[in-house]
C-alpha cells in the first residue's frame, strides 16, 4: 500500500484517471457508492464499474480525498497551477466523495461562466452525488444556480439530444421540469424528510414551470402514491399543501384577470353592465380550470384513509388541519396566499414548516396533545359550544370533521391516535371560535 507522498500522488492520479475513464466508457452511470474494503487485497484499480453503477473501494478514500482537497486549495491560493482539464477531473472526483465542499462547486461555476464546462454536465454530476448524499445542501444550491444559467443564457437547446433538435421551447422546459422532478423524487426516497429535495421541487415549479396549472395537477396526482407510502414525512405533505395553495390562488387570479379582460374588451362595451358581468363569469366558468373544492375534498378523503390505515402519525393530522384551513378560506371566498408569498419562495428555496395559521396571517394554537385524554367535562363542553357557533357556511364540513373525530375516538386502540384526534378537536374549537 502506498505510504510515501510520491506513492500517494501516483495512486491518486491513477484513481482520478480511472474515474474519468469510467465516465467515458459508460456515459449512462446513474449511481455511485462506496464498497466496504478496509485494505487493497489485489493489485487492481479501486474503481469498479458494473452496468450503470460506479463503486469506489473504501480503502483508497483516505488517500484520495485529502490529496485532491489540498490540491484544489493550493490552486485557489495560487500556490499551484492546474489546467482546466485537471480542474474538471479533480473537482469531479472531490464532489463525488464530498459534495458539500463549496470551493469545488465555485471552481466549476467559474468554468461554466468561462465557457469551458457545459452546465448540463454539472446537472449530471449533481444527480450522481445525490445518489450517495441525497440531502447535500451545497449540491441543491449549485443545481439551482446551473438551472438559472440555463434560463438566463437561453441554453435550453443544449439539453436536447440530436434526435429531438426540433423540440419546441415549451416542450424543452417541460422535459427539464420532469427531469428535475425525477431527481427530487429519488433523493426524497433515499433520505426521510429530505426538505432540501422538496424545497428544490417547489423552486422548480416556481421558476421553471411558472406554476403551470397542468403541471401542478400532475404533481398533485403523482405525489399521492408517494405520501401514502411515507406517512411520517412532513416535507412531502408540505409539498402537497403548496400545490393546493398554488392551485387555489391560480384559479382565483386567472378568473379575476379573465373577467377584467372581458369587461375591458371594446366589443362588449355596448352591452349593459350586468350582461357584461354575466358574460365574463360564464367565460371563466367555461374555461377548464381546477375544481379546487373537489381537490380539497379528495385531499380530505386521502387524509381519512391514511389516518385510519396508519394510526398514530402526527404528520397526517397536521396535514388534515391544513386542508380544513384551506377549505374554510375557500368557502368564505378568502383567497389564501399564492405561491410567491409562501416561505418556499426564497433565494435558497427552503421549506418553511410553520403552522398554517402563521402562514396565512392568523395566530392559532399549536398542536397541544398533552393531557387531552384527562381533560374535564367542562372543558369539553366549552369546546363543543364553540364548535356549534361556527359560521353557517362551514357547518357541513365541520359536521364531517366532528363525525370523523368521534369515529376515531370510538374505535381506535392507539393512545397516540386518540391524543391527536383530541388535539384536532381542540384546534377546530380554537380556530372557529376566534
Amino acid at each position: 500500500m502506498a505510504e510515501s507522498p510520491e506513492e500517494v500522488a501516483v495512486l491518486v492520479q491513477r484513481v482520478v484517471k480511472d474515474i474519468n475513464n469510467a465516465f467515458k466508457r459508460n456515459p449512462h452511470i446513474d449511481e455511485i457508492g462506496l464498497i466496504p474494503c478496509p485494505e487493497a487485497r489485489y493489485n487492481r484499480s479501486p474503481i469498479i464499474l458494473v452496468e450503470n453503477k460506479l463503486g469506489v473501494e473504501s480503502w483508497c478514500v483516505k488517500f484520495l480525498l485529502p490529496y485532491v482537497h489540498n490540491k484544489l486549495l493550493h490552486y485557489r491560493q495560487r500556490k499551484q497551477w492546474l489546467s482546466k482539464e485537471e480542474l474538471i477531473d479533480i473537482t469531479c472526483t472531490l464532489l463525488l466523495l464530498n459534495p458539500d465542499f463549496t470551493t469545488a462547486w465555485n471552481v466549476r461555476k467559474e468554468l461554466i461562466l468561462s465557457g469551458t464546462l457545459n452546465p448540463v454536465k454539472d446537472l449530471y454530476l449533481g444527480k450522481l452525488a445525490l445518489t450517495k448524499f441525497p440531502k447535500s445542501p451545497e449540491t441543491w444550491i449549485h443545481r439551482r444556480w446551473v438551472l438559472q444559467q440555463l434560463i438566463q443564457e437561453n441554453s435550453l437547446p443544449t439539453l436536447v439530444t440530436k434526435g429531438n433538435l426540433e423540440m419546441a421551447p415549451t416542450e424543452r422546459i417541460q422535459r427539464l421540469v420532469k427531469e428535475e422532478m425525477d431527481v427530487c423524487c429519488e433523493a426524497a426516497g433515499r433520505y426521510p424528510s429530505n426538505y432540501n429535495a422538496w424545497s428544490h421541487r417547489i423552486w422548480v415549479l416556481q421558476h421553471l414551470a411558472k406554476l403551470n396549472t397542468k403541471i401542478l395537477l400532475d404533481e398533485l396526482t403523482s405525489t399521492k402514491h408517494w405520501v401514502s407510502k411515507h406517512v411520517s414525512d412532513h416535507s412531502g405533505f408540505h409539498y402537497r399543501q403548496f400545490l393546493l395553495k398554488s392551485l387555489i390562488g391560480r384559479t382565483v387570479t386567472d378568473c379575476t384577470l379573465q373577467m377584467h379582460n372581458q369587461l375591458a374588451n371594446p366589443q362588449t362595451s355596448g352591452l349593459p353592465k350586468d350582461e357584461e358581468n354575466e358574460e365574463a363569469e360564464a367565460a371563466c366558468a367555461e374555461d377548464k380550470r381546477p375544481d379546487h373544492p373537489l381537490l380539497l375534498k379528495e385531499e380530505v378523503e386521502l387524509c381519512t384513509d391514511l389516518i385510519n390505515t396508519y394510526p398514530g402519525h402526527e404528520t397526517l393530522w397536521c396535514h388534515r388541519r391544513h386542508v380544513f384551513y384551506l377549505q374554510y378560506h375557500s368557502k368564505n371566498k378568502l383567497s389564501p396566499p399564492t405561491a410567491s408569498s409562501t416561505a418556499a419562495d426564497s433565494s435558497d428555496g427552503t421549506l418553511n414548516n410553520s403552522h398554517p395559521g402563521v402562514v396565512f396571517g392568523h395566530v392559532t394554537q399549536a398542536m397541544d396533545i398533552d393531557g387531552l385524554i384527562e381533560s374535564s367535562k367542562q372543558g369539553y363542553t366549552q369546546e363543543t359550544k364553540r364548535l356549534k357557533r361556527a359560521p353557517a357556511q362551514d357547518s357541513a364540513s365541520l359536521e364531517v370533521e366532528c363525525r370523523f373525530i368521534d369515529q376515531v375516538l370510538s374505535t381506535c386502540r392507539d393512545v397516540e391516535q386518540a391524543r391527536f384526534a383530541g388535539a384536532y378537536r381542540k384546534w377546530l374549537a380554537s380556530f372557529l371560535g376566534q
